[in-house]
């Protein structure tokens, strides 16, 4: 693809996939039946490869399913998009989880639409409304994570991972260091979450099942101390990437919160920019609270990326939508399952093509 002047190439792909999504939309809905499906089986409608996709379509069946019942009672005995329809649909979106201010920019643009286009079948609604919202996740420019990748760099890339108890922090480690080493790199873990007396066990399991070298120390040591100690044992094993567990915390524990900051200082010492990454990992099961916990712990800390969990255990997956608009923090991964090889990279356009029903 022939780059435009001063545009970044990771501009030019997201734009080449939002066109290739909305082309693909309006193939669907004019396109004959036998035409769409042989420009499917081609491969024309998919940017994932087919396993990814198959496997994130499962992981949202149960938001799809709830959303389908919801969305298919706003057009009952309607034949096209009036006031009623998109009174409805408000109700569906703020209930399923996307949260008020995104909902009311969703229909601020299906409005749009509706007067720019004057006559819309409700038949339509279903395919507008994933334009629409790929549309507005795609208004915010944030960085957007290819693939299990890392920077170029003479240091290892360190992540520090945080977020309360019970949200899936381990098992998103334990999954991040099979990817990472799925893709060629050396990963280092560290254990530095020493309050939770199965919490150094736990990640030592994980640590087995990825085959990657795990950095403890005893329960209730100084987790600053188990940092220092992941990260000088990383550089003298050349390992590419670090990724440290901390202790499950809530944003308004004043002394846990400054443990973080020390953690980020003893990284310092050995490598002067890093963390490289802060990442925040939510229960996406728990609906807005995931939204209000993304809210609380980005302004409290300096997290840099996000992961949302539990997504195959809940019909909440609309909560994705209103967290990757609302922040200016990027989604780098969503778990989707939970088997060691479930945990993707998130792809908006496709996330939203799996979390809607095809059709009524």
């Amino acid at each position: 693809m022939k780059q435009r002047a001063n545009v970044p190439i990771e501009i030019e792909i997201e734009i080449k996939h939002l066109l290739i999504f909305s082309l693909s939309l309006q193939l669907h809905l004019s396109a004959p039946p036998d035409i769409t499906s042989k420009l499917s089986c081609m491969g024309f409608f998919s940017i994932f490869s087919k396993e990814k996709k198959k496997e994130l379509d499962k992981g949202l069946e149960k938001s799809k399913e709830s959303f389908f019942a919801k969305l298919a009672k706003t057009v009952v005995g309607k034949s096209k998009v009036d006031d009623d329809v998109l009174d409805n649909l408000e109700e569906v979106l703020v209930t399923s989880d996307v949260g008020v201010e995104t909902t009311l920019r969703i229909i601020e643009r299906i409005e749009s639409r509706v007067s720019r286009d004057k006559y819309l079948g409700t038949e339509q609604l279903n395919a507008i409304l994933k334009e629409e919202i790929v549309g507005l996740l795609l208004e915010n420019d944030i960085e957007k994570a290819n693939d299990f990748v890392i920077p170029k760099m003479d240091t290892p890339y360190v992540m520090l991972v945080v977020g309360v108890n019970g949200v899936g922090k381990t098992t998103t480690i334990g999954k991040l260091a099979y990817q990472f080493k799925q893709k060629g790199y050396s990963v280092t873990l560290g254990a530095a979450d020493t309050f939770r007396a199965a919490a150094i066990e736990q990640l030592e399991a994980w640590a087995k099942r990825a085959d990657v070298p795990i950095i403890t120390q005893k329960m209730g040591s100084d987790p600053a101390a188990v940092a220092y100690d992941t990260v000088a044992s990383a550089i003298a094993r050349k390992s590419d990437v670090v990724i440290i567990d901390t202790a499950g915390r809530l944003h308004n524990k004043t002394n846990l919160m400054n443990e973080l900051i020390k953690i980020k200082n003893v990284i310092r010492k050995l490598v002067p920019d890093g963390p490289h990454e802060i990442l925040l990992v939510l229960d996406g099961s728990t609906g807005q609270n995931a939204f209000e916990q993304a809210r609380q712990f980005c302004a409290a800390t300096e997290v840099n990326a996000l992961a949302i969990t539990k997504l195959d255990g809940t019909a909440k997956g609309g909560v994705v939508i209103g967290i990757s608009d609302q922040f200016k923090i990027p989604i780098k991964y969503i778990g989707v399952g939970e088997k060691i090889d479930q945990l993707q990279v998130f792809n908006r356009a496709e996330f939203v093509d799996s979390l809607f029903p095809d059709n009524w």
